[in-house]
């Protein structure tokens, strides 16, 4: 029933900026966490920012300083600001949600409930 829809994925210069979004729906009362995850080709899916539902946040070491998540509760919407893009942020971008206690960290086979993805391209 629950459904996660990204948008906001584009091609930008190193040094740009992007907003990502991801609109849900249907989602279960215990959830603990939404979260972006990207995945280049050839690489393994990573975890690259939490938010638990008490708004405590945490990122993976290689977005600290350049992306912030957020979440408007009133659209049900989670946000990705990217800012100060690098070449290696190059990736399709997804999100998903968590009932696990331990959802800050991202683990993979404790998230579910995943998007179509929405691509990021950064130039040099």
């Amino acid at each position: 029933q629950g459904q996660l829809v990204e948008s906001g994925g584009d091609s930008v210069q190193a040094g740009g900026s992007l907003r990502l979004s991801c609109a849900a729906s249907g989602l279960p009362s215990s959830t603990r966490c939404m979260a972006w995850f990207r995945q280049a080709p050839g690489k393994e899916r990573e975890g690259v920012a939490s938010f638990r539902s008490d708004g405590i946040t945490d990122y993976a070491d290689a977005v600290k300083g350049r992306f912030t998540i957020s979440k408007d509760n009133a659209k049900n919407t989670l946000y990705l600001q990217m800012n100060s893009l690098k070449p290696e942020d190059t990736a399709m971008y997804y999100c998903a949600t968590s009932g696990n206690y331990l959802c800050l960290r991202r683990l993979l086979w404790a998230y579910y409930g995943w998007g179509q993805g929405t691509q990021v391209t950064v130039s040099s």
